[in-house]
Parts: structure tokens; C-alpha cells; sequence
């Protein structure tokens, strides 16, 4: 079941407090907690969020309400012209990540399109529900469109959605004419896909218009009468400059009184015309000019039973009549009248159990790399670890390091000589606070003599005898190994200076594999634009048997799984299915029967080419019936030479960020770096050896 909803508009003053209403009171009756988020809100001199204190007041959210939001409009455009555009999607996984635990469902609500900024709005939407991973319902107005630019306009708002991987679940078209509603439902249904919800609800004039209240915080009003009405509706407005016999013949119902605030006759007309049965009801009257009635008519007004708002504002008549014309109504947290209109409308014309079932039955396909990032560092926090890192003086190893200190993710200890180490933290002037790290040079480290008699005990079978076992003690790898084996730190990478063989010698000479498992291997997190896959392996197997082949793939779709991606293995080669021979396509072909066998619960195909494994459209030519082409997200190569240079091409080509290699198959967690690893890389790597050190 999808945890959350994303509610995007295509433009301002399309009604999305509609939805949200409607939305959240169905929310609540399919789950017990339901939590709100809006990842960028208006400026608001008050500090508060009209739309938040809605929904936490009238549903009794237990919410705060700057737990509710990610950044103000301002800050988006601050951010921006810094081109500090991955901060901004981070910071609002983050915050939104922060209390979606809190909840059994969450309610997104995207920007409002209005003000500075509103320009690069539509893109922040399309990211941050792609990074949330959530799927979307999107809405439009039907105010000044043509038929075929309302169905144009939501069409492409779908395709934007869709080309970046975000389901949409439903279209929604407000303020629609009544007359109009099935036809734009018609409309929208044959250009949509089927299994895309449609609704049309149409202009309900209470909705559409403001109350007293929205009216005189707008001008900046002060209430004089009427507090206990002021969220009458303003039905319509009329300016009252003629003799009051004339005026009283253009009231209309719920009329909105515009007067200087010196034309005692046409106040108290206004309001004996109020409880009149003759004349319609007035919703409220708004005095100009700053003037207000002399004491002798406030006196009589004070004495009447029932006055309508009346407020006093600065402005002229004219000025003001204009203000009040381009006010846009909102929903605020007292009009409960609106607000039940709002829920009922949606109920009426929205499919709702439809909605409900897709919520239920929807399952995203993958996750964003941020998301993935985000996950794994949280998961890291959860459950620190102690990750040694044996190659301390490395610049690129110090830097991470720092990184990873700061972020609280692990805990570290790095092998070198300690009075070299400190004088190239000092040279990097980092801040990289001695106090929160070991350093540890292994021949002169409490536990080198132990060390030295354990691998002693482990490999005299090998005919390594006490002297030699303290001379491969002294090197960092075995040192750091051997740590690991011990239980004095629950990981080690390397591989930044050393070579694999280098790295991952010792941890095959005494942590050894997996009880079950044959042969060590390899994944690399490739975090592609709009999704994360597994491509292995990419580091270790030169030319793999079948055999390990299958191996292969069943501990990379284990790795798949434990990390949060639905495995849906590729067994990749130069043909799809049967169409293709020869010696490298039979062992593919061999390699996914034994999977098949072993763990009939994978979804796995091969042998299959690379493009009909990732692209729908060449899958439905290639291999019509599979489960797997087209949606594939784990790939195993059939050698070392097509993995490791696919890797590199794609990450090259792409700009896609490679985390590994990880090592699969040993008993405790070492990893090996590339020597041309960046900084991301080693703090990636290690953060990924801590969860295996988790046990996941």
C-alpha cells in the first residue's frame, strides 16, 4: 500500500483546499493517524500557514505546525539563485521523512504558484514527488479555459508527472460549470489512461466567494460590529454612494455594503434592510475613508440585537471596491461552513472508494537515489557502527571521514602512524575532531600480539608459523581484518591505495564465506537518474561458471531485497530468450534455470539483452510475457569485462553515482574501494558496510 499522496496543481486559485479537505476526512476513515506536509508554503508575516492550521485544527492533527512544512517561498528562491537545488530536495526528504513515521498515511500538499518563484514551482513539484516517491493526484481550474485547454492542460501535467517516473493516480478538473461536468469527465477519460481516476467538481459560489473575516484582514480592516458573524459570506458587493430609497433597490442577497463611513442613512437602511422580510439579507457592510458613524448612531447601533460585520478601513470607496474584487477566498480554520461544503463536494464528484482502492493497491516500482541515500544513512544512524578504515593517511579517506563523523553515521578508526595521520588532518585544516576518532598503528597497538597469535591458530594448516603471522600483522589490511574477525570493530573498507587482491586476501583467509555460499562476489548501487538498480558483478569473478553464475544472482537479489529494492533479476547476454546460441548464452541460460530451482520465489529472465531488460516498449517485442523485461532492477553480467566496463560507461555517460563495490558472501562485512574512488564514494561504501554489519 502507498503511505502517502502528492496533490499538485497545474496554476494558482485552483482550488486545492478542495481536495485536501475532501482527501484527508476519506484518509481518516481508512486509517487511524494521518499526518500532513506541505514542502514549500507561502510568506506569511504571522509566521503560520493557513493551509496547515486548517487541516491540524479542524481534524485534530497531532502535528506541530513547523513540523509541517520544509521552507517558505523566499528561501526556495534564495536557494535556487545559490544553485543550491539538491539542498532543497534533501532538506525536504529530510523534514518530510522526519514524522512520516508518526503516521499510518501521509497527506502532501504542493506550492500555491503564487509570488516570486512561482516560475520554477512546477519542476520542484514533479522532483520532490519523484523523491518522495509517492504517487500524485493533479488538479486544474476550469475558469477562462476552453474545453480543450482544461483536457490539454491536465494531459500534459500527466505526461510531465509520468516522464519522471511518478504514477498519477487521478486528474481532477474544479470549477467546472455544472452543465460542463460529464462532458469534461467524457473528455478527460478518453484522453487518459484507463486505469487514471478522473473527477470534475464544479464552481460553488459559497466557495468561490470571501467571507468579512478574509476581507477585513485583506484591507487591514478594524471590526467595529458583528464579530459573532464575520464569517458571513460575501455573496456579491455593491458600492452605496446614491440616496438610500435608490440603493436599496440593488441589494442582493448576501450583498457585501461599500460606504464612506460618514453616510449614517445608508448604514442603518443597510441594516434594517437585514432583518427586513421585504429585502434580501446582507452579509456585511465595510466603511471608508477611515470615518465612522457619529456617537449618537453608534449609540443606536450598540442597541440593536443582530448587526452584520461591519468593519472600518482606510482606503477611498473606489480604491477599496477594487481591493475587495481581486481578493482570492481561502478556507480558514473557523469557517466551518466552507470547509464542509468543501468535504462534500469532493464526496459528490470525486471517485473516492476508486481512490481509496488505488491507494491500497499501489506499490511503487523502485527508489530515487536520494531517497535511497536518505534511507541508508538513516538506517546507519539507527544502529551505529564501528567501521575501521585501514589507509588513514589518504587525503580522500580523511575528508569522508570527517564527513562521516559530522553526520553521526558510524564510528571510526583509522590505521596508520597516529603523528602522521594528525599532521595531514592539520595540513587539511577540516575540523576533524581528534577526540571522536581512533588512530591505531598496528605493531605497536594493544592488541598486535594477540592478533598476531590468532591468525597464528587460523592458518598453521597453511604452514604459517608465529613469525611470519606477526609480519603479516603489522600490515593494515590483515590488522584491520582481523579486527573485524575479532569483534573489535564490525566492518573495514579499503581498496582507496591498496588493490582488491590486497583488500580482501585476509578476510578470505579467516572470516571466509557464508556458510552455503561458494564464492564472494560483488554489487554496485548504480543511482541513476529517476531510480536505483543493482549491476553485479562488476569487481570480483572474472569468468564465472554457471553455477556461480546463479550464485551471483541469488546473493545480489538478497542484497536487493535487504536494501529496500524489489529484486527483479536480468540475466543479461548478447541474445533475449531463445533466439540466440553459443557457448557464453548457454551458460546464462543454465545459470537462470539454477536460480529457478534454488529459489523459484525470484522473479528472474534470462538470457536477455540489456535493452529489453530496461525498456517496456522493446520488452513487449522481444520477451511479450515476462514478468521481469522491461522492469528489471537487478542485473547480473555474464563476466568481469562486460560488468565492470557497463558500470563505468554508465556512470561516465550518465552522471550516475556508483556506490560499491560491496562484497557479497563473507561472514562479516570488508569492502573494497576503487583506487580511483572519490570522497562520495568512500563515504557511501561506508556507510553501506555498516548496515551489513546490521545484519540486513
Amino acid at each position: 500500500m502507498s503511505k502517502a499522496i502528492y496533490i499538485a496543481t497545474t496554476e494558482p486559485h485552483s482550488g486545492k483546499s478542495i481536495i485536501s479537505l475532501g482527501l484527508m476526512q476519506t484518509l481518516l476513515g481508512k486509517a487511524a493517524k494521518v499526518g500532513y506536509f506541505r514542502p514549500i508554503i507561502d510568506d506569511n508575516q504571522s509566521g503560520y500557514d493557513n493551509h496547515i492550521q486548517t487541516l491540524i485544527q479542524y481534524f485534530d492533527l497531532q502535528l506541530k505546525h513547523d513540523d509541517a512544512f520544509a521552507f517558505t517561498r523566499s528561501e526556495v528562491v534564495q536557494k535556487k539563485n545559490k544553485d543550491e537545488d539538491d539542498e532543497i530536495i534533501s532538506t525536504i526528504i529530510e523534514k518530510y521523512k522526519r514524522i512520516e513515521d508518526q503516521f499510518d498515511f501521509m497527506l502532501v500538499e504542493g506550492t500555491d504558484f503564487s509570488g516570486e518563484g512561482a516560475i520554477i514551482e512546477w519542476d520542484i513539484n514533479v522532483l520532490v514527488a519523484q523523491n518522495l516517491g509517492i504517487p500524485t493526484i493533479i488538479l486544474s481550474s476550469g475558469v477562462g479555459k476552453s474545453l480543450e485547454e482544461l483536457v490539454g492542460n491536465l494531459y500534459m501535467a500527466y505526461d510531465s508527472f509520468k516522464e519522471k517516473g511518478v504514477e498519477v493516480l487521478m486528474t481532477v478538473a474544479n470549477k467546472v460549470q455544472d452543465k460542463n461536468i460529464s462532458l469534461v469527465v467524457k473528455e478527460l477519460q478518453k484522453r487518459l489512461p484507463k486505469q487514471v481516476l478522473v473527477g470534475a467538481i464544479p464552481l460553488n459560489p459559497i466557495l468561490a466567494n470571501p467571507t468579512v473575516k478574509e476581507i477585513a484582514e485583506k484591507l487591514n480592516g478594524k471590526l467595529i460590529f458583528g464579530e459573532a458573524f464575520i464569517n458571513n459570506q460575501a455573496g456579491a458587493y455593491s458600492v452605496g454612494a446614491m440616496q438610500l430609497r435608490n440603493y436599496l433597490t440593488h441589494l442582493k442577497e448576501e450583498s457585501l455594503v461599500i460606504t464612506p463611513g460618514d453616510r449614517a442613512d445608508l448604514i442603518l437602511g443597510a441594516l434594517q434592510a437585514n432583518i427586513s422580510t421585504n429585502y434580501p439579507n446582507i452579509s456585511g457592510i465595510v466603511l471608508t475613508g477611515g470615518l465612522l458613524p457619529e456617537e449618537s448612531i453608534i449609540k443606536l447601533i450598540e442597541g440593536l440585537s443582530e448587526v452584520v460585520p461591519m468593519i472600518s478601513v482606510q482606503g477611498g470607496t473606489f480604491a477599496i471596491t477594487n481591493e475587495i474584487g481581486a481578493i482570492q477566498p481561502k478556507i480558514y480554520p473557523g469557517n466551518t461552513q466552507k470547509i464542509t461544503i468543501s468535504i462534500g463536494e469532493f464526496e459528490k464528484y470525486v471517485p473516492v472508494e476508486a481512490l481509496a482502492e488505488r491507494l491500497i493497491t499501489f506499490k511503487a516500482e523502485g527508489i530515487t537515489p536520494r531517497m535511497f541515500q536518505y534511507n541508508l544513512l538513516k538506517r546507519a544512524k539507527a544502529n551505529k557502527k564501528h567501521i575501521v578504515l585501514p589507509e588513514g593517511l589518504d587525503e580522500r579517506i580523511l575528508l569522508a571521514t570527517k564527513r562521516l563523523i559530522d553526520t553521526n553515521a558510524v564510528d571510526i578508526t583509522l590505521l596508520g602512524d597516529p603523528n602522521q595521520i594528525k599532521v595531514k588532518i592539520t595540513q587539511l585544516d577540516i575540523g576533524l575532531d581528534l577526540e571522536k576518532i581512533s588512530i591505531l598503528e598496528p605493531t605497536s597497538a594493544p592488541n598486535y600480539d594477540d592478533y598476531a597469535k590468532t591468525l597464528y591458530e587460523l592458518r598453521k594448516h597453511k604452514n604459517v608459523n608465529l613469525t611470519m603471522a606477526h609480519d603479516l600483522m603489522a600490515d593494515v589490511s590483515y590488522y584491520g581484518t582481523m579486527m573485524v574477525y575479532k569483534g573489535d570493530a564490525d566492518g573495514m573498507v579499503s581498496g582507496a591505495v591498496h588493490t582488491t587482491q590486497h583488500t580482501i586476501r585476509p578476510a578470505l583467509q579467516f572470516i571466509k564465506t557464508v556458510p552455503g555460499v561458494s564464492v564472494v562476489s560483488s554489487v554496485f548501487f548504480m543511482c541513476l537518474k529517476n531510480r536505483v538498480t543493482i549491476f553485479g558483478d562488476c569487481a570480483i569473478n572474472p569468468n564465472p561458471t554457471a553455477e556461480q553464475l546463479a550464485e551471483i544472482a541469488i546473493s545480489s537479489a538478497n542484497t536487493s531485497a535487504a536494501f529496500g529494492i524489489e529484486p527483479r533479476i536480468a540475466m543479461l547476454s548478447y541474445s533475449s530468450g531463445s533466439s540466440g546460441e553459443g557457448q557464453d548464452v548457454e551458460r546464462v541460460r543454465r545459470a537462470t534455470q539454477l536460480v529457478k530451482e534454488k529459489r523459484p520465489d525470484l522473479l528472474i529472465e534470462g538470457p536477455i539483452q540489456y535493452d529489453a531488460a530496461v525498456d517496456l516498449e522493446v520488452a513487449k517485442s522481444k520477451l511479450p510475457h515476462s514478468k521481469v523485461a522491461g522492469r528489471a532492477s537487478v542485473f547480473i553480467f555474464p563476466d568481469l569485462n562486460t560488468g565492470n566496463n557497463t558500470y563505468k560507461a554508465v556512470q561516465r555517460e550518465t552522471g550516475a553515482l556508483a556506490i560499491g563495490p560491496m562484497l557479497q558472501g563473507l561472514n562479516k562485512p570488508v569492502n573494497d574501494l576503487s583506487r580511483g574512488c572519490t570522497v562520495d564514494d568512500i563515504y557511501n561504501t561506508v556507510v553501506i558496510t555498516a548496515l551489513q554489519a546490521q545484519g540486513i
